[in-house]
This record gives structure tokens, C-alpha cells and sequence, in this order.
């Protein structure tokens, strides 16, 4: 996994660890076209879907820093859905956009961004949002010489000491699906729960799964992800969405695209493929 360093990884730290608001689609977006065929889409640049992501561009959502070779989560989804409006790959073209400033408002110069942009009551009213693409798991973090480095399944981490941030989906997760022996040891900031695991004060760590791949990678060193939890069900899941300008008449399209591509079953294929499998991120059971 490439070394995350930087402001950027500093961002994604910060904002995929933060307690997040459920939100879905903008409400009050523009409906789509009548067709969604590639002719009849409103685009930045007629035959060209232009998709924006930030660089650099961080594995396992990207590989080797290049978006466009399909590789890796969300380069690989971003095809899917372009495939599914009619493109062909040479007809995708990429654009370098940061994570803070891609839900500013304003006009945008790409139809979409792919970003691991959690979807939020605060930002739709800025920008409109795809459905969601990915429903954000829980993720298990421990020191590779830990007594629960190799667990396979929940209940061998039900002894664990367990360090979480406070106000976090990880603590639900915790209380609700590990339902650990000892109450988990709950910390102010996403910092002072990674220094708990750094110092050996506890066996584990529960954030995000996309927190997770940056913990291991740039700030425990010797760590490793055991493991990430089932998806819970329910309606308050904090999940991806695929990000526009406000009101783009592409989100009905977009919308489309994804659920073809949920009820086929290439998305969880695609998921499993690069956040699970390559990803040494297996589900717990």
C-alpha cells in the first residue's frame, strides 16, 4: 500500500474518522434527462465524461497513483457507471480535484467527482450527490505482534481491549456487533485512540474502513487491518456518493447507473475485488 503523507491524507484522516450525517440524494436536484443515453447527457464536454478525483490518488480506492488504468475501488467503479452511460474508456477522461474543495460551492469543470466523499446534510447544500456507491464498514485495526492480530471471526475478538473515538459509528459497532467482554475504552480524538494501540494500552482499534487503510498505512507502523465487520442494516449507514455541481440534471442518470449496477451484482464484485480481497480487509464473521 502506498505511504499516505501529506495534507491530503491528513484530510481523509480527519473527515473519514469524524461522526458523519446520514444523508441521501439532493432532494432538490434537477431531474434527469428522458434518456440516458451518452448523446443526450449534459456535459462538461459533449462525448466526454470528465471525472475528478484528488491526487495523489491513494490505494486501495486507487492504484499506483493513475486513476485512469481501472484499477483499484473507485477507479474501477467510476468505469462501471461510465460503462453503463455508454462510454468506452477512452472516452473518461480524469481531472485532479481536492477533497476540500470539491464540495465548495460553485460551478464545477467535471460531471462528477469520485472521492471517498461521505455524504452529508452540510455539503448537499453546496453540491448534489449520486446515491450511494459504497456503505461505509468498520474496520479493525491491531499491532501485527498482538494477541488478536490473526482473528478470523468476531467472537475471538470479544476479550480484546478495545480503543474507539467517541461519537463514532465505531463505537455503535463495538457495543452492537462485537459486545466485547470489557466496555471499550472511549477516547476524545481519533489521534489519542491511535496512540492507545501505539503505547499497547489496548489490543484493538475499531474506526472506518477507509481510516483503517490510513492508520496502518502512515500512522502506526508494524499494524495491520484484521479484519472489517459486516454491513449492519438499516437506513443510518454513512455512505460514499459520486459528487456534482448543484442541481446537475446527470444525477437521475448516475442514479440509474448505480442501481443497475447493485442489482447485478458487479458492484459488490467490484467491492470485494479491491476492499476486501487485495485489500487484506476480510469480513469477520
Amino acid at each position: 500500500m502506498a505511504a499516505l503523507t501529506g495534507a491530503a491524507a491528513l484530510t481523509l484522516a480527519v473527515t473519514a474518522c469524524a461522526p458523519q450525517d446520514d444523508g441521501g440524494s439532493d432532494a432538490s436536484a434537477s431531474k434527469s434527462p428522458a434518456s440516458c443515453t451518452k448523446d443526450t447527457l449534459p456535459l462538461k464536454t459533449p462525448g466526454k465524461l470528465t471525472v475528478a478525483t484528488d491526487k495523489p490518488a491513494f490505494e486501495p480506492w486507487f492504484k499506483n497513483d493513475a486513476p485512469s488504468n481501472g484499477q483499484g475501488f473507485e477507479s474501477a467503479v467510476a468505469y462501471a457507471v461510465s460503462g453503463k452511460l455508454g462510454f468506452t474508456k477512452d472516452q473518461v477522461t480524469w481531472t485532479t480535484q481536492s477533497f476540500e474543495s470539491s464540495y465548495a460551492p460553485g460551478p464545477k469543470n467535471f460531471d462528477f467527482d469520485i472521492n471517498q466523499i461521505s455524504v452529508t446534510p452540510a455539503r448537499e447544500k453546496a453540491v448534489t450527490f449520486s446515491d450511494g456507491y459504497y456503505d461505509v464498514q468498520q474496520g479493525v485495526v491491531a499491532l501485527k505482534d498482538g494477541e488478536f492480530a490473526n482473528a478470523t471471526s468476531i467472537a475471538e475478538l470479544k476479550k480484546a481491549r478495545i480503543a474507539v473515538q467517541v461519537g463514532t459509528t465505531a463505537l455503535q459497532a463495538v457495543q452492537n456487533q462485537i459486545k466485547p467482554d470489557n466496555q471499550p475504552k472511549i477516547f476524545n480524538t481519533q489521534i489519542d485512540a491511535v496512540n492507545a494501540l501505539k503505547n499497547k494500552q489496548v489490543d484493538l482499534l475499531l474506526v472506518d474502513l477507509p481510516t483503517a487503510f490510513y492508520v496502518t498505512a502512515a500512522q502506526i507502523d508494524d499494524s495491520k487491518i484484521v479484519g472489517q465487520l459486516p454491513q449492519t442494516e438499516g437506513g443510518g449507514t454513512e455512505h460514499f456518493g459520486l459528487l456534482m455541481e448543484k442541481g446537475s440534471k446527470l444525477v437521475g442518470c448516475l442514479n440509474q447507473a448505480i442501481g443497475q449496477l447493485k442489482s447485478s451484482g458487479e458492484l459488490a464484485k467490484i467491492q470485494q475485488q479491491w476492499l476486501t480481497s487485495s485489500a487484506g480487509a476480510p469480513v469477520l464473521k
